[in-house]
Formats: C-alpha cells, structure tokens, sequence
C-alpha cells in the first residue's frame, strides 16, 4: 500500500534516497538490457578533460544530453550512453610543465620523453572519481564502466586509420604558414582555438621611419603595435589604388611619404606640416628603402627591403603603409610571397624560438622575450633616429586558450589537412543538419565554414597521438601508417602502445637500396584531431564493430556549449566530410554560456559563483537541472546564474507538484478508511469521468503530453518548463482546490472515487513524461504511486514508456471554457484585493459580461465554482454592459506623457481623460491612438471600467476586465453575509492550528473555544455558526469549558476586537456521538519563532554602537530548514549584536561550560552567554532547557515555506519599521522589490495596511506571497 506523505520533504535528502535506490537496482544498466534489440537512436558525448572539475558548463550540457537520451529511451530507442574523456594534448602537458618547472623542448629532451609522458599519464584522470560522482549526483546516466580514453592503444589506432584515409585522398601536406602560437606551451595553435581566449590590452604603438635610397632625406613612415617584428622587417607595403603624400614636417623639416586619408595618425592639426606632392600608392611600387636592422640585409640583393602593392591595407588604421615581416604575419607571408621576396623552400626568417625568445641572429636582443624586447627595440630606433613617434594603443588580443600567454603569429613547419577545397560540401552537409537554436547553424557556424582555412594538425608537443608518418631526411620517401597490424608488419616490431616512448624507436626500411631507414616525423596530432575523431574511434571503427557503427552513422544527436561551434562541432564536420562526404550529426543543441550573477565569467580565482555541488545538496539535482533547462542558456544566449533561481523552482514547481502528490495519498487514505475498500487505480477499466472539471485536467493533461512530444521531437527543450508551471499551477490552484470535497469524499464515494482516479492518473502521466528532465522527483513519487496502480509492478519510473497522448481525450471547448472560468475568478480576485475584502467574507452577486452569448453559455456549467472561487450568493451571465451603467475611463501616464509631449502635457492629459466609451473601445481594438499630434500607445493611457450612478443601485458594484471579459462584483455585503466571514475566520484559525500541529484532516480531533469578551459579535458568532463551523471542519466545535481529553495544542489570538482561544484535542469528544462533557486545564504553551534560535547574554561588557540591552537572540536557520548558521558566524553575529566588532567575543553554553559552544544547532531554544574576557567568567544562572525568545519576532508563512524575522534586536533596540520589515520579508523570499510582497495576517488575506504598528504583530504568523 502507498506510505503516507509526510508535510515536509527535503528534496536533497529524497534524492540521495533515490541514488542508492538505482544503485541497488542497478537501474541505469537494467534499462539498457531492458532496451536491447529495439531500434538504436545514436549518441556521441564529447569528451572532457578530467584535469579539472566539472562546471556549470558540464553540468548544462550534461543535463541536456540526459533528458534528450532518457526521453529517447522512453520513447522506444535503445540508447549506448558512453563517458569520454580527453586524455592528451596541453591541459595535460601544460599541468605537468607548471609542476615540473619545464620551459622549453631543451628542458624535456633532458627529462627524456619516457619520464615525461609518463608524468602525463599520471593526472590524466586526477578528478574522474570526482567526475563519475558529480554526473552521477546531477542525475545523468552515462556509462562510466564502458568509456572510452583517448589514450587507449585501440582508440589511437582508429585516429591513425582516419590520418590514413586522409592521406590516402590527397588532403594531407606539409607546409609552412604562418600560425597563431603558443609561446607558453611551445607549439602553433589551430585557428579556432586562437579565438577562444580574446582580452583587451594596451600595447605600444610606434611609427618608424624607412628613408628611401633614390631621395635619402625623404622616409616612408610604418605604424605597428608589435615592435619585435620590426628585426625582420624586409618589405613595406600600400595600396596601390590610394592617395598618398609626401609631406614636411615644419617644426623639425623632415620629409615623409604616408597615405593622405591618414594623416591624422601622425599630425595633430593641419599647421603642422606642408604637402608637398601627391602620389598614387602604385607609384610607390618597388622603390627600396635602408633596412632598419642590419641582420637580415644581405636580402636586398634578392628583392627584399622595397615597397610592395596590396589592396589589404586600408585608410581605418595606422599611416597606410605596413611593413611585412613574413614570417610573422599572414598577410605578410602572402605578399611578400607573391612579389619573390621570400619563396617557399628558403630558409625562414624567423628569428623566434618555440618560447617566443629572440635567436642569436638578432644579436642586440638575443634570449630576450618578444614581449619584453619591445621597449629595448623602441630605444634602439631611438638613438638610431628611425623613431617617429611612440603611443600606445588598446586593442582585443588573442591569448592562449591554456597557458593564458599572449599570442603570436609564427610561420612553422606543420602537417596540415586540405579544407579549404571542400567549403561548398561543408556548407551542403551543415544544411541537413537541425540545430537549436537555428541561428548558431546558420549565422555563427555557417559563417565560419565559408572562411575555413586548411587545418594544421600537428603539435609540436610529446603527450598525444603520434602523427603516423615515417619520411626520409630529404622528404622524399613518405610511408602513412593505418593500424598497429601495419606498423609491426614494417617495423618488424611487437607494439602495444602508441605513444611517442614507444613508437618513435621504431624505423622502416628505405625502399631505396642505399638509404636510411625512414624514422616518424616528430609531431603528434592536435587534440582537437582526436575528439573529432571520436565517433570512429570510440567504436575502434573499422577494425571492430562496423556493421554497428554504419548503421548508426551520423548520430541522432550531439550537444555542446556555444562555443564548441569553433571546436568540436567543426571538427566533426570537417573529417566526416573528407571520410564520408556526410555530416557527422543529424540533431545539435549549442548551449548558451553560464555566467556568474554579475555578468562576468566564472572564476574560480573570485569565486563569483556557487559550488554545483554545494547548489545540489541545498536543493537537489532536479531543482538546478529545471533552472538551467528554464533559462534563456539553452537557446543558445547567456545566462546570469542565480542562486534564487534555483530556490524558485522549489517554490512554484517541486512545492505545488509535492503538495498535490501529498493531498491524493492523504485523500487515498481517507477514502480506504470511510469507504472500506482498497484504492486501486486500473487504466484499462476505469470509466470516464463526467465531472467537469476532471474532463478538463485530463484534457489539458492530454494536450500537454502532446506539447511535450511535439517539443522533444523539435528539441525545443526551454519549451516545457514554462509549460510545466503553467500545468502545476492548474493542477494544484484549480484542479485540486476546487475538488477538495469532491476529493475528500463529500460527494459520496463513487464521486470520490473518480476524482481519485482523476488526480491519480494525472499525477502518474506527470511523473512519466517529466522523468526525462526531474529523475529524482518522479521517481520518488513513482515508488510509492505504483502501490496504487495495478499495472505499474516495474521498479522504476524510468523503466517505462511515456505515455501517448490520447487525442480523443482532448476537449478544446472544455478547456477555453475553464480558460475563461479562471480569467473571471481572478477578475474577481483583484477587485476583492482592491477593496481588501477577504475571500472568506461572501458578497452577494458577480455579474460577467461579455459580447458573445456563446462564450455565457460555456461559463453556465461553471457557475458553482464561480460561487465558491469568489465566496458569492449568485453568479449574472449577461451581454448588456450599458444595463449595469458601466463606462470605460482613461487614466494617463504622467510619466511617459510629460516625457514626451512637452508643452503640450496638460492639454493632452485633459484630452486623455476626456475621452468617451466609443473611442477608448476603438483605441483598446487598435492600439493607439494620436491627440494633438502625439501618437498614444497603451503604456502612456491606463483604460479603467467604471461603474455609473444612473441604474437603480448601480454603485454597489466594482468592475475589472482583462479587455475580453467584463466582471462586476457586488461589494455590499449584509449582515448575515458578515456574520459567515467571521465564522470563516474562525475556521481558518482551527485549520492553520491543525497544520501547526502536524496534524492530518483523519485525525480525530475535538476543537475547544472561548471567547471573551462573551458579548461580542465574535462569540454570537461562534454560537449561532457552531453546525456551520462543524460542517467544514469536519470535528466538533464545543465551548473550551467543556473541554476533555488530551490537549495537543492551544492558541489565542485576536480576532476581530476579542480574544479567541482553541485548543485542540486528541480524539472526538462523547457528544459528537451521545452528549457528554469533561473538564481540563489550559495549556498555555506559547507562540514559537518558525526556526530555530539561541539567546544571547552579554556578561563582562556594555553594549555598544547603539545596542541597548545585553540580552539578544540569533536564528539558526532562516527560513526554516536553510543558511544553517554555522559556529564563526556565530560569533560574528554575537560582536554584531552587541556592538562589539572590535573584540573578540567567547560563548558557553551555561556558566561552568569549559569548552566554548562547537554546535550551535544542539543548543536550539537555548541561552548562551558572551564573554569578550573568558577569564573573568561569573555568576550566571543555569540555562534552562529551553528559554522563551529574548526579543519580539514575527513568523513568516508562504505554504510550507517559513521564516522568522527578529522585530528588535538585542531587546529594546532597533525596533523594525513598516519597511524595513516588507524589505527584510522580500530577502527572505529572494524578490527583487519590497514592492513585491505582501502580508496579511491569513493564507490569502486582505495585506496589511501600509505604516501600521510593527510592534503590535510579535509573535504573529503573517502570511507572504508574491504580489
């Protein structure tokens, strides 16, 4: 049978129940034997370092891979979920390099490449214990058993026969080109990763001077932001369809020639230099000029050190003349290319080694850092006279992606893959693809493939998979090696591994009689290389599982974050178009970037973000899982990460669902009890429900089941959340609170029994088709539910299919019409608020007026909840507004009308407001309307109804629309009607009793009253209601007087100018059946804070700082249950409250403790005693076991939500004011506003009236929802 629901759940606490749940289960390896045979819906996971710990990025593109392969699998796929992890390249290398104090190749060619990798081997999978435990507590199963490394020898092997197939078709060469590089991990970056770590920094910006050799006293002029190129300077170059001028300078009479749209560049204004002549940049071709260094000007001879023509340089930046160095540029190396300057097989004028320090053919600054040698070079072309001017400049500058160095541009020797060739296939095989969101396909993605570059996939680096070619020292003999089979074929040798310790011993026989053996090119491959050969590798394709691997080839589905769009998602593409000529994926979600709440990047160093973990265990997996699903990150845009985000999920999703699961077991009970027969819910023989209202919660129940597959097909997974809280918030605000009774069995048992069955299978349908996106929720709910189905016998919710949407259930008219139900109940609702007339006083009449009959007709079957939503005598259905005198009126804006009309304010506001019904009907149809000129839209005019004086007692009502339907709320009340609010508050003071009692509505209780004064309207009330009150109370309601049995709570409290106390107790007292009577004492117990609390007593000082009473008292928790307070904050709190920040303070638990108080959370109820000289401890009293509250505190109530907040603190001091109470209550319930809250003294009261006596609510309970 289904086990009570208990009134209070800790949802982290539930989940680590469900864990060990799946653990005993084996749950995750189940539903894959479960699956076997079924069609396979593919899947490939990109694999993560395991050098670092998992992130919120991890954890929303986890998350997102979980709920798409759980829905896929309860869908009817078989689903292989294997954990990847990436085991080479620099995260590992450049760990190992801060570690060892390596920097540079001459430091590990000392080492030995053995020691090395080794090293690397070592922290590959530092933290994948802490991986495997962090995914696992997230929810997402995956299979940590059969993963795959990128170190495996089998998975290596599958990249070798990748490498080959490329080979084999021609797209691999040799080149130099110039690279962005690495000068902190000695190796050439590939032009995505050169992108993905830009900072703005300030640079030096110089102009140098190049005198002409046919005119000496006249220069050309350069300006560039990199000095140390300038020792490899050997052309200049202009646009040859520019204007340039040769200038003189006036003050110092020098001759420069420079681009004339840039003069700006080198003179402030125009007196400052005279044109002397005027130039076409074509003119300027092939004039030489003196080298500015003397290292490299034997090239003149050869061509260099002469201006060269190109339409790259443009009139944005500099002084229209670039030098080229290059080697160091690839615009350089373009041009200079072209015009003979260099040519492909010279030697390198390259004068940077792997660390980015100067060669010894820069002799002036020779070991020097690049970066460091820029103002040594600026002095240099100082004392040299070759310095024009020097500046700075800032600028986005690319660094790299793992040592966080500046980058450079090296040209380098590399093994690269043609791309460039096969743009137009790329773009063809990206546009079969289906991309969330769509605009990363085309835009972001798409625009990248147009521009792709040939891929240079060679590392200078040790710890990777070797690049399997084997040359001969001219390059003239080339042998690619496909497989280990292969490699110990032409080796002769026995290999087991892959690596470079192993397989760079190895030669192979030259072919040619005579020669050397053929050793491996030193280079390994780039890790990007390996992740985008997963799909092949990961399978050891093609030397083992072909057929599985063809058949599921391209994957259903991959996800990644945003930026992946340069990565892996690229490198996908790129090598199963060159394999296969087909793209790697048919289905893509690109994830958004997680942010810390303040915009910025997460960083570990300012940790401006909370632990994932630390998140799951104070909410629970599913609750962080929802809030990133729920957020604009998985559409591809940003996303501010916030604590209170993932406390709200709690609030308005888990709380509402919890709760509704919790009524129907309580329900459930209930009925087995008064009914005498055992609650089974049977889907194949449970007959439709006539009710009404459960037609409607099937329907929409239905229809979100078709929401929810139409979504997950699109895989619009941001789509179901806001569906979901809208569903909860119909199941539990509507659905559920409007069958109360019908649930509770005041209908009878058949109708109890089809409400059951309703509520029953509308929750059983949410757990199956949310188990994809809350695991832990729905499985908790699913263990206990299925004791009360006779088909649900598997052992976990996630071992059955989602259910398919019943269309024939779907009722379209059914659920407009409860549409409009709800829209008039809370029309209702906000004219009540606006006349703080409480729900529990009746009124006499709701008149709903609307322009079609038919939409009348739909509401007529559902007046009764009209009646009980709204606590009103009768419900009027009718089409005449001009019958009830109502008139539309408008209200301007002040605002944005005085912001915008000016002058002509007054006369537009006296124009707004004199508006007629007729044209506020046409400016509410259309949208605007124009006065005076100025066009008005609904933010600068508010449309308000009213309510006219020229019916028969037309100004009893109080109108409200939501611009379809009219509603009209007689807010006259008579006696009797008064008279029943009273006993409804009454009620309510019982119900809230019972609650805080933890009691259960079959628990047999008596309720005892009094009243004083006995002659007020309260006790008449309580006398002449006694059946009424008995009625919904469902418990006897006698005079305290008569009171008998065991008192398990007692209360007073005011209530409407008189003193009501109840008391509660055990069992129905003999009159409920045969009248009898028996007397008992009160209880006396008093009002408690919500959470737990300790007192303070200061003993050995004054205090301070506007404290005036030594005696003071601290919360342990706030809300209830959360922000534990732990033993330094203590202590902090204590010198806080005290005023006694400037000493430290010591805290006992009573006057002979020896020890200090360790666990503040034992000692609840409490007093400590604060000392700030322990040594002169004396005379305090024993703390008894638990003391009242030293100071005046009001509780805070929001459903199971609850909070206390200290009025004063220490007693006597800084009593709260109105608003700072509503602010400190608004922190609490993390709202951005005290605008946002309000309170009232009962569960859906009239608020409190603004600027009360705060002192006056101690020791109240005020209820707080979210305005």
């Amino acid at each position: 049978m289904a086990q009570p629901v208990p009134e209070h759940i800790s949802f982290p606490a539930e989940e680590e129940k469900i864990l060990a749940l799946w653990k005993e289960i084996d749950a995750f390896q189940t539903c894959l034997r479960q699956s076997k045979g079924r069609p396979r819906f593919s899947f490939y996971d990109g694999p993560p370092f395991a050098t670092g710990l998992p992130h919120y990025g991890h954890i929303l593109a986890g998350t997102i891979k979980d709920i798409v392969t759980r829905h896929a699998h309860q869908s009817g796929f078989h689903v292989e979920r294997r954990f990847g992890w990436d085991c080479h390249g620099l995260p590992v290398e450049y760990e190992i390099d801060k570690t060892l104090g390596i920097r540079g190749p001459d430091d590990v060619a000392k080492m030995g490449i053995d020691r090395y990798n080794a090293e690397c081997r070592k922290i590959v999978m530092r933290y994948s214990h802490e991986w495997e435990t962090g995914v696992g507590r997230m929810g997402r199963w995956i299979d940590f058993r059969n993963d795959y490394k990128t170190l495996y020898p089998w998975f290596m092997e599958s990249i070798w026969w990748v490498f080959k197939e490329l080979y084999s078709k021609g797209l691999v060469y040799r080149g130099f080109k110039v690279m962005p590089f690495s000068t902190g991990c000695n190796t050439p970056l590939s032009n995505f990763e050169s992108g993905q770590n830009y900072k703005d920094v300030v640079d030096p910006a110089v102009i140098v001077s190049f005198p002409l050799d046919d005119e000496p006293d006249v220069s050309m002029v350069a300006w560039t932001t990199t000095p140390w190129t300038l020792p490899s300077n050997l052309a200049l170059c202009v646009n040859p369809n520019m204007t340039y001028v040769q200038v003189q300078e006036k003050e110092s009479g020098k001759k420069y020639i420079m681009m004339e749209a840039r003069l700006m560049s080198l003179f402030k204004s125009e007196e400052e230099y005279t044109v002397l002549k005027k130039m076409k940049g074509a003119e300027l071709k092939g004039r030489a000029y003196k080298p500015l260094f003397p290292y490299f000007a034997k090239m003149k001879s050869s061509g260099a050190f002469r201006v060269l023509t190109d339409g790259y340089v443009t009139e944005e930046s500099g002084t229209g003349v670039v030098h080229q160095a290059p080697f160091f540029g690839e615009d350089d190396y373009r041009v200079c290319l072209a015009a003979g300057v260099i040519t492909k097989g010279m030697d390198m004028v390259c004068p940077v080694d792997a660390s980015g320090k100067f060669t010894d053919q820069v002799s002036h600054f020779k070991g020097q850092y690049v970066k460091d040698a820029d103002k040594p070079i600026m002095k240099h072309l100082k004392e040299a006279g070759r310095l024009v001017n020097a500046s700075t400049c800032k600028h986005s500058y690319p660094f790299c992606w793992r040592s966080d160095t500046p980058l450079i541009y090296k040209a380098v020797p590399s093994w690269f893959v043609r791309v460039e060739h096969m743009t137009s296939q790329l773009l063809a095989n990206n546009s079969q693809t289906y991309w969330v969101p769509d605009f990363v396909k085309e835009k972001r993605f798409g625009n990248w493939l147009r521009d792709a570059r040939d891929w240079a996939v060679s590392r200078n680096r040790y710890w990777g998979t070797p690049i399997p070619l084997w040359v001969s020292d001219d390059l003239e003999e080339v042998v690619c090696v496909g497989s280990i089979a292969e490699l110990q074929q032409l080796t002769g040798a026995t290999v087991d591994d892959l690596h470079r310790e192993t397989v760079d011993g190895l030669t192979i026989p030259s072919r040619r009689p005579g020669q050397p053996p053929l050793r491996r090119v030193s280079e390994v491959f780039d890790c990007w290389f390996e992740s985008g050969s997963m799909p092949y590798a990961q399978a050891h394709y093609p030397f083992e599982n072909r057929r599985q691997f063809e058949d599921s080839f391209p994957a259903d589905f991959v996800a990644e974050g945003i930026d992946q769009t340069r990565g892996w998602f690229y490198t996908l593409l790129v090598l199963s178009t060159a394999l296969f000529g087909k793209p790697p994926f048919k289905n893509l979600i690109a994830n958004g970037m997680v942010l810390a709440a303040d915009g910025q990047k997460m960083s570990k160093r300012k940790k401006n973000y909370p632990d994932p973990m630390l998140i799951a265990d104070r909410y629970g997996a599913d609750a962080l899982r929802l809030y990133l699903i729920n957020s604009p990150v998985v559409r591809g845009e940003s996303l501010r990460f916030k604590e209170e985000g993932v406390r709200d999920v709690l609030k308005d999703v888990f709380l509402p669902w919890y709760n509704a699961y919790r009524f129907l077991v309580q329900n459930v009970h209930g009925f087995e009890k008064e009914v005498g027969e055992k609650f089974v819910y049977d889907e194949a023989n449970v007959s439709p429900s006539t009710n009404l209202m459960d037609r409607w919660i099937v329907s929409f129940t239905q229809s979100l089941l078709l929401f929810v597959k139409k979504e997950m097909a699109a895989y619009r997974l941001y789509t179901v959340v806001p569906r979901l809280v809208k569903f909860v918030d119909n199941l539990t605000n509507w659905y559920v609170r409007m069958n109360r009774k019908r649930l509770k069995g005041e209908g009878g048992a058949d109708d109890c029994r089809d409400a059951l069955n309703t509520l029953f299978s509308v929750l059983f349908s949410m757990c199956r088709v949310m188990a994809p996106f809350t695991p832990f929720l729905t499985e908790t709910m699913y263990q206990n539910l299925r004791h009360l189905s006779s088909s649900a016998e598997v052992a976990s919710v996630h071992y059955l299919s989602l259910p398919e949407p019943r269309q024939e259930l779907i009722d379209a008219v059914i659920e407009r019409s409860v549409s409009r139900m709800q829209a008039t109940i809370e029309l209702g609702r906000i004219i009540r608020d606006r006349k703080t007339m409480p729900v529990k006083y009746p009124l006499p009449e709701v008149v709903v007026i609307h322009t079609d009959s038919s939409v009348l007709d739909e509401l007529e079957p559902l007046t009764g909840y009209v009646l009980d939503e709204l606590n009103v005598r009768t419900v009027t259905r009718t089409s005449d507004k001009v019958k009830y005198g109502v008139q539309l009126r408008a209200e301007p804006n002040h605002r944005t009308l005085g912001a915008r009309c000016k002058g002509d304010f007054k006369a537009v506001m006296a124009d707004v407001k004199a508006l007629d019904d007729a044209a506020l009907q046409q400016f509410l149809a259309g949208g605007s309307l124009t006065l005076r000129g100025h066009q008005l839209t609904p933010d600068d005019v508010h449309v308000r109804y009213s309510v006219g004086n020229d019916g028969p007692a037309l100004s009893q009502y109080e109108a409200h629309s939501d611009n379809d339907i009219l509603v009209l709320v007689d807010t006259t009340p008579d006696q009797s009607m008064l008279d029943e609010g009273v006993a409804r508050e009454i009620i309510n003071r019982v119900q809230k009793l019972r609650k805080k009692a933890s009691l259960v509505p079959t628990d047999e209780i008596t309720v005892y009253q009094a009243v004083a004064p006995a002659g007020s309207a309260l006790a008449r009330v309580a006398a002449s209601h006694q059946e009424y009150i008995e009625a919904a109370l469902k418990a006897p309601f006698r005079p305290l007087a008569s009171r008998a049995g065991r008192t398990i709570i007692e209360e007073t409290a005011d209530v409407k100018g008189a003193k009501l106390t109840v008391a509660l107790a055990a069992g129905f007292c003999a009159d409920w059946t045969a009248q009898s009577a028996a007397e008992a004492t009160a209880n006396g117990d008093k009002v408690q804070p919500f959470c737990r609390y300790v007192n303070l007593e200061l003993m050995d000082a004054e205090p301070a700082n506007g404290a005036r009473s030594a005696r003071a008292a601290l919360l342990l928790e706030n809300p209830a249950g959360q922000n534990q307070l732990s033993v330094a904050q203590l202590h902090t709190e204590a010198q806080l409250v005290f005023g006694q920040q400037r000493r430290k303070v010591f805290i006992y638990d009573g006057p002979d403790a020896t020890q200090e108080v360790a666990a503040p959370a034992e000692l609840a109820g409490r007093t400590l005693y604060v000392y700030t000289r322990p040594d002169l401890r004396q005379g305090a009293a024993s703390s008894p076991a638990r003391a009242a509250v030293h100071t005046r505190f009001v509780n805070l109530q929001n459903g199971v939500w609850r909070a206390t907040l200290l009025l004063e603190n220490p007693h006597g001091s800084f009593m709260l004011d109105w608003t700072a109470l509503r602010r400190r209550a608004a922190q609490l319930m993390a709202l951005d506003s005290p605008d946002d809250v309000v309170l009232s003294q009962s569960e859906g009261g009239a608020p409190l009236a603004a600027g009360g006596d705060v002192a006056a609510l101690a020791g109240s309970t005020l209820h707080v929802r979210r305005r």
